[in-house]
């Protein structure tokens, strides 16, 4: 059952049978009308500043340029509850002229399971072809489902603070609860009234208060984790899903020199996973800084990086040339470099509709995809070599090069200068310049690829060395060469018009920073 409100939000669906219901759709798909105005802009009309609210810190604390910004979201958490007992999944399609709403919408449509696009217009590649994308059958379909709840059952050593991703609690109290809360917490069950094949839930545990004057493992030197999944197929059946995992438990008070020679301690950082560390870390950032006023989240991030190589790197104290990171963590330090000057952190050049949008899909997505938010994918494509990955730097432009980057909300294929130069001749059009045919044609076959496996479509964005579009590229570079750098760039590359830090001058900090007594 799909139902389609095309000029406004309806919370009532009164046509729903909530004991009988098998799962069904309600998308709002919601046109910037009225003259173009932005919705936020309609809710302070009796406001003498009638600016348009341009970035998400705008919305904190008691700023009257959004004042009802709270109060719209405490109304649509009700609308949230009631779709929630009705197991009815909230879809936005949203097309914005400027603002629309999600901000304040992105708690149904979490709480709900829902789906979200946002794009320009009706007639944008983005929301065609994400629409779709729902209806869409066999290795296309993203496997829609309904009805789904999860609980998790856990040692007694082992307490359940909370749930980031599409989900809203049951009130499931019980012994495995926390104190501290993250996400939706005080629970150990939780509804999803829709969910897919990508739906990716972050869960955080904690030690119980009760069991720190004890070493934990003392009584028990395994510790087992159980997540029960239950949920509708696309087809109505009902589906029950148990996954249960056991660890050994790993003495914390192992200091950082020997840590590497105990072989439970070894076990541990072997089964580090960066990439999903770095997801985890990124969610989390986005949940303090919508939940604290003022959350300083790069310095946060840093402080964390440094606990991390500090209790896990191998050096001499005050020695930074000394400092080594076990191949398990040698990753890491550059997925936080990226995800401090990602969309998720930086929110400057972002409107608070934009930066939901973003957090939203950060929250829901399968570690792969959310990962390629943090740090974009780079391949690079020559007549020299087949195609590879390239490092994310600006090193990479090459004026006899054609780079594809893929930053998950958008395919950017970059034209090095003297490869859009012989473009615009008509090489390709040529017989005897056949492989260069081939060679512009194959970044668009892999672009079509990465964008057909993908909800929502991301934006294709095809560029040139030098051209205004070549920003969507430069954006997520490397700065390791600027405007004021003291090393000459190479013949072909680029320079990044930016004081930020590269790499290396973020690296070389993190090293004397971690080895200091």
């Amino acid at each position: 059952m799909l139902a389609i409100n095309a000029n406004r939000i309806e919370w009532e669906a009164n046509f729903v049978d909530q004991q009988t219901c098998s799962g069904c759709l309600i998308c709002d798909m919601t046109p910037d009308d009225k003259k173009m105005r932005p919705v936020r802009y309609w809710i302070e009309d009796d406001v003498d500043d009638k600016e348009v609210v341009q970035a998400i810190g705008e919305l904190d604390g008691d700023s009257s340029r959004a004042r009802w910004h709270h109060d719209s979201i405490l109304q649509i958490m009700l609308g949230a509850k009631e779709n929630r007992m009705r197991n009815i999944p909230e879809d936005l399609a949203l097309i914005y002229f400027l603002e629309v709403g999600v901000a304040e919408m992105k708690v149904v449509v979490e709480r709900t399971g829902g789906l979200v696009v946002l794009a320009e217009s009706f007639g944008h590649s983005v929301f065609k072809d994400s629409f779709k994308r729902i209806f869409k059958d066999g290795e296309q379909s993203l496997g829609l489902s309904f009805n789904g709840t999860l609980e998790i059952n856990c040692s007694k050593d082992i307490k359940v603070q909370g749930i980031i991703g599409p989900c809203t609690s049951l009130e499931k109290k019980g012994p495995s609860v926390a104190d501290t809360v993250i996400g939706e917490g005080n629970t150990t069950a939780w509804k999803m009234c829709g969910l897919d094949k990508s739906t990716c839930l972050t869960v955080f545990f904690d030690i119980s208060p009760s069991e720190r004057s004890n070493p934990p493992g003392t009584s028990n030197p395994e510790l087992y984790l159980q997540f029960l999944t239950n949920y509708q197929n696309p087809e109505g059946q009902s589906r029950l899903r148990v996954a249960t995992i056991t660890r050994m438990w790993v003495d914390s008070a192992a200091n950082s020199e020997s840590s590497y020679f105990l072989p439970r301690t070894l076990e541990l950082v072997q089964g580090f996973d960066q990439e999903t560390a770095a997801v985890v870390m990124a969610r989390l950032t986005s949940l303090k800084m919508e939940m604290k006023e003022g959350f300083d989240a790069t310095r946060w991030l840093d402080q964390s990086l440094i606990r991390l190589c500090s209790r896990f790197g191998d050096y001499r104290k005050d020695d930074p040339s000394s400092f080594t990171l076990n191949p398990c963590f040698s990753l890491f330090p550059q997925f936080i470099f990226n995800l401090r000057r990602s969309q998720f952190v930086q929110v400057f050049n972002n409107s608070p509709d934009e930066t939901a949008y973003f957090r939203m899909l950060l929250n829901r997505e399968n570690i792969l995809n959310s990962a390629v938010m943090i740090q974009p994918s780079l391949i690079s494509y020559s007549f020299n070599s087949l195609p590879a990955p390239a490092l994310l730097d600006v090193a990479s432009i090459a004026a006899d090069r054609i780079l594809l980057l893929d930053s998950y909300f958008s395919v950017v294929i970059f034209h090095g200068m003297t490869v859009a130069q012989w473009r615009n001749m008509g090489y390709q059009n040529q017989a005897e310049h056949q492989a260069f045919a081939q060679l512009l044609q194959a970044p668009h076959d892999d672009a079509q690829m990465i964008i057909r496996d993908r909800f929502p479509v991301p934006r294709l964005v095809v560029c040139d060395q030098h051209g205004s579009q070549a920003r969507f590229l430069l954006a997520k570079l490397n700065p390791s060469a600027t405007y004021n750098s003291d090393h000459d760039v190479a013949s072909g590359s680029d320079v990044i018009f930016t004081d930020d830090v590269s790499l290396q001058v973020f690296f070389e900090h993190l090293q004397r920073l971690a080895v200091q007594s």
